[in-house]
């Protein structure tokens, strides 16, 4: 189970700002509310503004630098949530196959660009959000999972469907933001959330809660009862392995 953090200390006028208004909003989208309609149509600009740019650039590397710790060479690897696969740069290998999987189709077309680019033979699988993987079980030998396991809500069913399709002793790689955590709250409160104060009408106590449903902990927690964990770096303080004075945590498991 999760341990005690921070945020379970805290009262709820001084939680709302950093993790979003939970008690209120819940955390299951509704996806005709106007807060919602106006955060998808804000979200590129957004992106390139916060996750693109300066601070954001350099949060983000440095779950990438994960992959430098497994070799992709001549593996079949599927990415959930892949973006624009930055972290190329980090891979040690060249992989067999490398399958895509994604909700997102203008996120889709910047990650098969960036992997002809680079001559990584692909495929492309288009996703309905809950829809299962249109893959036979246990036809990837690594799945790789940045920035994404936080917004699958409920977590549990998504990761027993990943595992499905993994191999065994196939493994799970990638990284999260220290979601629940007091670094990762202030962050945002000093950079997203102030963007989006600046620039829409969006209530951002609502939608923290539901892009980010998921808190760091608790996505430990799901894949440490299904996988063996081989390794949670935490970032930028990593000998000081705590949620809350870090902003990211990489991790890979190995499936049984």
């Amino acid at each position: 189970m999760p341990g005690l953090t921070i945020r379970d200390l805290m009262p709820r006028f001084l939680r709302n700002p950093l993790w979003g208004d939970r008690e209120r909003w819940g955390l299951t989208v509704t996806s005709t509310d106007q807060d919602w309609v106006g955060y998808q149509a804000a979200l590129r600009d957004f992106y390139q503004a916060t996750q693109r740019t300066g601070i954001g650039t350099t949060v983000n590397d440095a779950g990438y630098r994960v992959m430098t710790d497994i070799d992709l060479a001549g593996k079949t690897v599927l990415e959930i949530g892949a973006g624009d696969i930055r972290h190329f740069k980090y891979w040690p290998g060249m992989p067999k196959e490398y399958l895509l999987a994604d909700i997102s189709p203008e996120m889709m077309e910047l990650a098969k660009r960036r992997l002809q680019e680079h001559g990584v033979p692909h495929e492309a699988l288009l996703l309905q959000r809950g829809q299962p993987l249109p893959l036979a079980d246990g036809s990837a030998d690594v799945i790789v999972s940045f920035y994404s396991l936080e917004h699958l809500y409920p977590l549990a069913p998504y990761v027993d469907e990943m595992l499905r399709v993994l191999k065994p002793g196939g493994t799970l790689i990638g990284a999260i933001p220290a979601e629940g955590g007091l670094a990762w709250g202030l962050g945002r409160l000093l950079t997203s959330r102030r963007w989006f104060k600046k620039n829409t009408t969006v209530d951002p106590d609502k939608i923290i809660c539901w892009e980010h449903p998921n808190f760091a902990d608790e996505i430990l927690a799901v894949l440490d009862a299904r996988m063996k964990r081989q390794h949670a770096g935490y970032w930028p303080l990593p000998w000081l392995p705590l949620l809350d004075p870090n902003l990211i945590i990489r991790f890979q498991y190995r499936k049984a």
